[in-house]
């Protein structure tokens, strides 16, 4: 497939901006997709600067780039100081994370991402991946759906929906995503239904893949890998992943923004904020690339 009709890069300027590329760095496009920041990455990069890319769904794959420079991880971000460790990388100049999903992956009706098309309830990036979203619907018990809808979905009252969800499944179970989109509906708001319904497929999205944890375990690991004055550079489309990775530079920790401190009161964090706010698209971006329009930049740079 070629790139551009996998994924149209959000904030590609200011993401790799961002990055503050030293041509004979190392760096690491955590989410591949299209490529289209890893080509900005390496424009910038001289003959000794390197390159490494994670993308563990195997659509992506047919998208890597022919140069030396370039290696593809074909596993999760979550195993990134295993698979720096292995190509014999002590640390890394900068990160780069385009979280979420791909623009390919909504248009596929047979990913089993939206609603907007009929098609397998799967969900799943990656072939590895045990349990698929139908899987969820079908075994799931309902204080686990309960919990699921409410915490990654953010449904302020997850009861209605998961009570319509066990009566349908009593009958048949589920299978597609017309399915799941009729049952839905009986819960969505009149006025916010393509809301509504967007929040139900992310939370079972988030779930199917882990995406939470996943972001937990690479979020510790930078510390450690990332040179004094290396960058991350983050950007997120829900408040779920943007509050995670806002406590993170304020804090060290991806669970509360309160930062440890030493003996004598002074806060120990290893990361600076570079942008004091989240940078977001401007209008002209989102009218070329609607997607873009819930998207949320974060620089920092490690102290």
């Amino acid at each position: 497939m070629m790139s551009d009709q996998y994924h149209t890069p959000v904030l590609p300027e200011v993401a790799v901006d961002g990055l503050n590329i030293d041509p004979s760095g190392v760096y690491i496009d955590l989410t591949f997709g299209g490529g289209g920041h890893s080509r900005s990455i390496l424009e910038r990069l001289g003959s000794k600067g390197r390159l490494i890319a994670f993308d563990q769904d195997a659509d992506a794959w047919e998208n890597a780039l022919e140069d030396k420079r370039f290696t593809l991880v074909k596993h999760n971000f979550r195993y990134l100081e295993n698979f720096i460790d292995y190509l014999g990388i002590s640390s890394i100049d900068g990160v780069l994370a385009d979280l979420g999903v791909s623009s390919h992956h909504f248009d596929a009706p047979e990913r089993g991402f939206s609603f907007r098309f009929d098609g397998p309830l799967d969900m799943r990036m990656s072939p590895g991946i045990k349990h698929s979203a139908a899987d969820v619907l079908n075994n799931y018990p309902a204080g686990r759906l309960f919990t699921v809808f409410k915490m990654y979905g953010e449904i302020a009252k997850p009861g209605r929906l998961v009570s319509s969800v066990l009566q349908f499944r009593e009958v048949s179970p589920f299978e597609n995503t017309l399915q799941l989109k009729e049952v839905a509906e009986q819960s969505a708001p009149r006025k916010e239904r393509s809301k509504y319904l967007a929040r139900v497929f992310q939370a079972l999205r988030i779930e199917v893949n882990s995406e939470m944890t996943a972001l937990q375990d690479l979020l510790m690991q930078l510390p450690d890998l990332l040179k004094p004055g290396g960058r991350m550079v983050f950007i997120s489309y829900h408040s779920l992943e943007d509050r995670m990775v806002k406590n993170f530079i304020r804090s060290g920790r991806y669970d509360t923004s309160q930062a440890e401190t030493d003996i004598y009161g002074n806060r120990k964090v290893p990361f600076r904020a570079v942008t004091r706010k989240a940078v977001m698209p401007t209008e002209s971006e989102v009218l070329r690339n609607p997607r873009a329009r819930s998207a949320k930049l974060r620089i920092a740079e490690r102290l």
